[in-house]
């Protein structure tokens, strides 16, 4: 039942407790509007558990999770682009790694080679190798084959019945008058001599052809060395130019040639070794430097 009594005819205590009542009116319609807001944005969230209170020892513990819809992820399909590009590059750098492995086994065998050269050369008494065949120059890069032919500079067909009427010239005995050693300054060459220019011979140090003329006397002294393998003695003569002083030594005597002329052959142009009227120095050596297709001669003429 209703109180239809007038303000007035409250008392302070009933007047207090309508207060307290309406208070509590206002707070509960806070918290059911803060509730449904809360709700609302629950609804887009993942669910998540609730922060309930701890039940009381020996109550029946409980939990509540807000549950929301959740969205299915789009299922992606095998990257052919993404797997192709790795596999390029997997390529590329196992070739990078091939080529390095090709470039250092290179480098170790000519370091092996210009060793076997430099014991080679250290020793005081170097031991006369035969000429090498007719047909093709010496100083090339290629060890000969089981027929001793030089590759890949073959004799000419031409030149192949020469070749079997032609008797091998023997060793020189070791005289005074034989090269010891070749220097030229312009290139920083100074390299002990040999007798032969067959391959063996050129790994001792530059090789004076057999048969061709000695240091100072009128004819043709030809000498001859690697560029790349076997200490590389004439790497740089493609440097050498016209009026650079080459200096040959005897056991006696220096004779000191002026460079005239400096060009590039065939390794069969054997023209240049033969026989002059005049004291002439020809230097042989392959070219270009690694590739080794053509020869370099280099030809002075004895100073007086």
């Amino acid at each position: 039942m209703k109180d239809r009594r007038w303000v007035d005819e409250l008392t302070i205590e009933e007047l207090e407790e309508i207060l307290r009542l309406k208070r509590r009116e206002e707070r509960l319609k806070r918290l059911r509007e803060r509730g449904a807001a809360r709700a609302s944005q629950a609804e887009t969230r993942t669910p998540r558990p609730l922060d309930l209170p701890r039940p009381a020892e020996g109550g029946t513990q409980y939990s509540a999770v807000i549950e929301s819809p959740r969205r299915a992820r789009p299922r992606r399909g095998i990257r052919w682009g993404w797997i192709w590009d790795r596999f390029l590059l997997l390529i590329e750098v196992l070739a990078l790694l091939g080529f390095l492995l090709v470039v250092l086994q290179m480098s170790l065998t000519l370091q092996t080679l210009n060793q076997e050269s430099r014991a080679a050369q250290s020793q005081p008494t170097p031991t006369p190798t035969p000429v090498i065949g007719v047909g093709i120059l010496p100083g090339g890069h290629t060890p000969p084959d089981a027929q001793g032919q030089t590759q890949p500079a073959p004799i000419p067909p031409h030149l192949r019945a020469l070749i079997a009427e032609v008797t091998p010239l023997p060793v020189p005995t070791p005289g005074p008058e034989q090269a010891r050693r070749i220097v030229i300054p312009a290139i920083g060459v100074d390299a002990p001599v040999v007798e032969g220019d067959d391959w063996e011979s050129l790994k001792k140090g530059a090789g004076h052809h057999i048969g061709s003329a000695n240091p100072g006397e009128r004819g043709n002294c030809v000498i001859s060395a690697h560029d790349d393998v076997y200490g590389e003695i004439f790497r740089d003569l493609p440097k050498v130019q016209v009026g650079d002083e080459v200096r040959l030594y005897t056991e006696t005597q220096v004779y000191r040639y002026t460079v005239v002329q400096s060009r590039i052959i065939a390794p069969d142009e054997i023209g240049v070794m033969a026989p002059t009227h005049s004291p002439v120095l020809t230097l042989i050596s392959c070219y270009p430097y690694g590739v080794d297709t053509h020869r370099i001669v280099v030809i002075a003429t004895l100073q007086s």
